[in-house]
């Protein structure tokens, strides 16, 4: 598989290391700076770049038609019209906000406890995420998708960092030093606590989740995500 580096920061150096491991070849590299290689090459683009760039990015893909898997945070206000690029172009496209197979399992646990929990208004939910120091977002996009998932099947109206509003699902974010990422969702009641939790020992599984989801989507046209990746139902 030839593939485009759209981003080229240390997840894009650790997802061509690990794409040469597995017998691909990086035939494109960018950042907002410069680039080097052929991108007509490509046979699929890998993007994590930033939000100022995703777009830009991720219609260069769709508009020469390369396959396109994203994973950069902080754009989503821009994803419908993304979709609609794919679709006019008859495209191929997965955006993610994590791309590690058990962060995407940990989703679907979620929304499945989410439902679960739902006659149960005793607890109440909540969401808390932990990060390195030089994470830029908060909340983290992982943590954006867990509270979705839960609002789904739940009450309340909304999310919000650092709340304490009754109507809104609160989520914490907190900074420290070398966390890879950890994200727990608790259920508290005055009679006990129910936690799921997801702790990250190493970022190696975002870019081998990335480089699976371009081997899966190669030869396929239209808007997946993981769950179609994972053959998650």
């Amino acid at each position: 598989m030839k593939i485009a580096l759209l981003g080229y920061g240390k997840m894009g150096k650790t997802i061509e290391k690990l794409a040469l491991e597995k017998g691909h070849s990086v035939v494109f590299k960018s950042t907002s700076e410069s680039s080097e290689g052929n991108f007509e090459d490509a046979e699929v683009a890998i993007e994590f770049s930033s939000a100022e760039a995703a777009i830009t990015n991720i219609s260069k893909a769709l508009e020469a038609g390369i396959p396109i898997v994203s994973g950069t945070t902080g754009w989503l206000d821009n994803y419908d019209k993304m979709v609609k690029l794919c679709e006019k172009r008859n495209g191929s496209f997965i955006y993610a906000s994590n791309f590690s197979v058990g962060v995407n399992l940990f989703f679907s646990i979620n929304e499945y406890a989410a439902r679960l929990m739902a006659p149960w208004k005793e607890y109440n939910v909540s969401v808390e995420e932990i990060h390195h120091l030089q994470k830029k977002d908060a909340p983290s996009g992982t943590a954006i998708t867990i509270a979705e998932g839960i609002l789904k099947h739940s009450d309340k109206k909304d999310w919000k960092l650092n709340t304490s509003e009754e109507n809104s699902l609160n989520i914490t974010a907190k900074r420290e030093e070398d966390v890879k990422g950890t994200h727990i969702v608790s259920y508290d009641s005055s009679i006990d606590t129910i936690s799921l939790k997801h702790e990250a020992h190493s970022r190696e599984g975002f870019p081998l989740g990335a480089i699976l989801a371009a081997e899966w989507l190669q030869n396929r046209k239209g808007i997946f995500t993981m769950k179609d990746v994972l053959g998650i139902k």
